[in-house]
């Protein structure tokens, strides 16, 4: 059964209810979390081996055997697939007709609409489907401002605006960089734009808009290092897109606003959050080599790039090395 975005948090909530919990989309760090937090609910634990099977995908083939083992201890047990494909969509339609009291959690990032794995859970009344992409926008304005809160801790509107500008799309990062500032202001505090560009710097994010700066500015070797430093820590090639474009939007104001008579210190203060200050001088370099146009043909393919790494079979960290690669060159318009 497929799962709108208004009732997740409600299903998870209710985790046990349910036969399988498939998690699938863009974001493996919230992927990560939700899959986590049904296991938890469920089995009371995450690495009990006698309540909870964790299998990789060296031992998927064991989905049936498990998913039909008995408890020793009593209480229900978890079976957690960890990186789930189309190929166990055959051994989870078996478990599925078979009478078994363990809960499946299934996280399978990637997968397309098209997907088996993913049809079968959106057609079964008793397996919850799960979108999980990144949080943009006011989610996730409500996602930090909400963690903050648990901790009692406040922010400054001015600062909350430059925060979500330089947070990574993955949850683990965003998550990693709230309890970083729930540290620094401790319970209670407040947090104020320099007392949050203090803490966090610009490192949420940190090595995709490395890999971004490196690229337009035509440092192929640093721009390489970036980006398999961001793949390595669990950023996926959608993620890379979506930083990229993000970075050619903002040039592009900018190149825009000097077009129309502004000066280029003015218009990149002008930004919504203004560019940080450590990477001025790697915003200004990419101003000096990419003409407008340039930067919006750039912006073209960084589109459709996104839109082939989201197709079934696509080889999408070959495409994202190759698009990096890319942006290394100057486009000729």
């Amino acid at each position: 059964m497929k799962i709108d975005a208004r009732s997740i948090g409600r299903t998870l909530a209710d985790a046990g209810s349910w036969r399988a919990i498939v998690l699938h989309g863009d974001d493996t760090g919230l992927i990560r979390e939700r899959a986590a937090q049904a296991v938890r609910l469920v089995a009371g634990t995450l690495d009990d081996p006698f309540q909870v099977a964790q299998l990789d995908r060296e031992t998927q083939d064991r989905l049936e055997e498990e998913a039909t083992a008995l408890s020793l201890i009593g209480g229900r047990r978890v079976v957690w697939v960890r990186d789930g494909q189309d190929s166990i969509a055959p051994l989870f339609k078996r478990v599925l007709e078979t009478a078994t009291d363990a809960l499946i959690v299934i996280e399978a990032p990637g997968i397309t609409a098209r997907s088996k794995l993913r049809a079968l859970a959106e057609a079964h009344k008793q397996v919850a489907s799960i979108a999980c992409y990144p949080e943009e926008g006011r989610a996730l304005s409500q996602t930090v401002t909400d963690a903050l809160g648990q901790a009692g801790v406040t922010i400054d509107r001015d600062a909350l605006v430059w925060l979500l500008g330089v947070l990574g799309a993955d949850r683990s990062g965003v998550r990693g960089e709230i309890e970083k500032l729930v540290l620094y202001a401790g319970e209670g505090g407040r947090l104020d734009l320099q007392a949050v560009q203090d803490c966090v710097g610009d490192a949420g994010g940190n090595s995709l808009e490395d890999a971004a700066f490196s690229a337009l500015c035509g440092n192929r070797m640093m721009a390489d290092q970036a980006l398999e430093r961001a793949l390595a820590d669990g950023a996926n090639p959608v993620a890379v897109a979506r930083t990229v474009l993000g970075v050619l939007v903002r040039l592009q104001k900018v190149a825009q606003s000097v077009q129309e008579g502004h000066g280029r210190a003015e218009a990149m203060k002008a930004l919504k959050p203004p560019v940080f200050f450590k990477r001025t001088a790697a915003f200004g370099q990419a101003l000096d080599r990419w003409s407008p146009a340039a930067l919006a043909m750039a912006a073209q393919e960084t589109q459709a790039f996104e839109l082939a790494c989201k197709q079934s079979a696509s080889p999408d960290m070959a495409l994202c090395r190759r698009h990096i690669a890319s942006l290394c060159t100057v486009r000729k318009v």
